[in-house]
């Protein structure tokens, strides 16, 4: 599969949607995570992502103009053990309960589907990072309808061992805007990562549509340090804030 530019793919997509990347820095030191959320109504435009434990949650920024939380408020990343659950949803939580009782993460994932959103159906996106003392794996997960067809859901899964450094792959939920949304299709995406932190996090927010961006979440773990470095941008908000 061929690399391509991450900045070029935002910049050619005014509405991926959510998505995530994982992968490997340059220098091999880390995991890396980043998670983005966009928006075309004022009720999904309407959130921050904040701190919560070790994870993050996402909450209205004002809470008079929040008409309709299901879809929009939910823990998009979590934390058990040396696994870090990062997806587009509240399936966050269905992964951590079924992994803290010994199911895996492709198991866990089995109790949903695709968000009951009609017409767009949007896919549900995951992923998970696994850390050890000296490594990590990683795998992307997708549940999306049949082309449109929520009789039948589709399920793909993706793992990443011994990740290469300066790699990732990239997932999101749409192809682009459109009305239905048209679902994400295909492979993860391979993407370079860097060593820096913030730059990546710059890289990111200023490749994001800058109408429809929302919020980013950067994060780099240390597994052989055991340190974790974190970083949070709000559409609503001043700048980048360290977690």
């Amino acid at each position: 599969m061929a690399m391509i530019s991450l900045a070029q793919e935002l910049q050619g997509n005014s509405y991926p949607g959510r998505g995530i990347i994982l992968g490997r820095s340059a220098n091999g030191r880390y995991a890396v995570i980043a998670y983005f959320i966009m928006g075309r109504s004022e009720n999904s435009r309407n959130r921050i992502f904040v701190q919560d434990g070790t994870g993050i949650r996402t909450q209205a920024f004002d809470e008079s103009k929040c008409t309709d939380p299901s879809l929009i408020i939910y823990a998009p990343v979590r934390v058990l053990g040396n696994k870090t659950i990062v997806t587009n949803g509240d399936q966050t939580d269905t992964i951590y309960e079924a992994m803290d009782h010994q199911f895996t993460f492709e198991q866990g994932l089995r109790a949903r589907k695709f968000e009951p959103d009609a017409p767009n159906y949007t896919p549900r996106i995951s992923g998970i990072v696994r850390c050890e003392k000296n490594s990590f794996n990683y795998a992307l997960s997708i549940l999306k309808s049949a082309e449109g067809d929520p009789s039948s859901c589709q399920r793909f899964t993706f793992t990443y061992e011994n990740p290469i450094a300066g790699q990732g792959h990239f997932i999101h939920t749409y192809v682009g805007d459109g009305n239905p949304l048209p679902s994400f299709v295909g492979e993860p995406k391979l993407v370079s990562i860097p060593d820096d932190i913030d730059g990546f996090t710059d890289l990111l927010w200023s490749s994001l549509n800058a109408d429809n961006r929302v919020s980013l979440f950067v994060r780099y773990i240390d597994p052989e340090e055991g340190k974790v470095y974190s970083k949070i941008v709000n559409r609503h908000g001043a700048k980048p804030s360290e977690t």
